[in-house]
């Protein structure tokens, strides 16, 4: 499949076989990794890493998989470019556009890496905005794809904060994959009504559902639940209404038991408070998986790069 030249801005613009092509391949290329073998896929290239907020996973996977393919990372933090300050962003762009042959952002604004997409001409990557996550998601399909063998027709459920950047992103790539997806959350943080009905159109081409409830009953069922932190970055002064209105969707003891299942899964894109979001029993019950998840950003950052600007 020739995803060659192509940004990753938000899962909408990718269809159900160039995702299920991205998790395969990564698949591919853990393997290899762990057999100590490693590519030459960006020999010569040279990938721009654009930081306004920090990083640990996100960071460390596109510079450990560039270089796994031969190619250079440059990190550039908030004080280090002009970017949107005493440049344009669009400016900024064609600048970079002309050194790099790859650009990843990580920022607040979703508007910014589609200018960054629009202007600078290369394939850019989005490792995080304030609207979506598309590489987290990646990681957390093929984390499922490796603990239950196949994606359609799982049961997704997403419990906490059901219209930030994580639970977007994965309504996008769970109903355009044929998996059930739940988000139980109160009212006040349901998610955009607009992203809904998109989203219920990919799930009706797929064959999958959406519910969305702010019953725990809808954790019945549950092949995997996801949860994340409460207060997204930028967010922090909505700390402590935000816990009030979200402790009763903790991921604790009792709320497993009311999936019914004994193999139901944990999910969490990190880092995690533990306490507020989810129990440090629980997280601790399902760590192996959690941080598979968190080692496939790796490997999937690493199938994006490949497949977009690779040899």
């Amino acid at each position: 499949m020739d995803l060659k030249g192509r940004s990753l801005l938000t899962l909408k613009d990718y269809k159900a076989e160039e995702i299920d092509y991205l998790i395969n391949l990564a698949a591919e290329l853990k393997a290899k990794k762990k057999q100590g073998i490693l590519g030459d896929s960006l020999k010569g290239k040279n990938i721009a890493l654009i930081f306004e907020k920090p990083s640990t996973r996100t960071r460390c996977a596109f510079t450990v998989g560039c270089i796994d393919e031969g190619g250079h990372p440059e990190y550039l933090g908030k004080d280090d470019i002009q970017l949107g300050h005493k440049e344009s962003i669009e400016d900024t762009a064609r600048v970079l556009g002309r050194m790099f042959d790859g650009i990843q952002f990580r920022g607040y604004s979703q508007e910014t890496v589609e200018k960054l997409a629009q202007y600078s001409k290369v394939p850019v990557w989005n490792g995080l905005t304030d609207t979506y996550h598309p590489t987290q998601i990646l990681a957390d399909l093929l984390t499922l794809k490796e603990q239950f063998g196949t994606l359609k027709g799982l049961k997704l459920v997403y419990v906490g904060d059901g219209r930030n950047n994580i639970s977007n992103s994965l309504m996008i790539g769970t109903s355009k994959l044929g998996i059930n997806y739940t988000i139980l959350a109160p009212k006040s943080l349901w998610p955009n009504q607009e992203l809904i009905e998109t989203c219920k159109q990919y799930a009706k081409e797929s064959g999958s559902w959406i519910e969305i409830s702010d019953s725990l009953d809808g954790v019945e069922g549950a092949d995997a639940i996801y949860t994340d932190v409460w207060c997204s970055m930028g967010e922090e002064a909505l700390a402590a209404e935000r816990i009030a209105i979200l402790k009763p969707y903790q991921v604790n003891p009792a709320l497993i038991e009311k999936t019914k299942k004994e193999n139901t899964i944990l999910l969490h894109c990190l880092p995690a408070v533990k306490g507020n979001e989810v129990t440090e029993e629980v997280f601790e019950r399902f760590a192996d998986v959690i941080f598979d998840e968190a080692e496939n950003r790796m490997h999937t950052i690493k199938a994006v790069m490949v497949a977009t600007i690779g040899k």
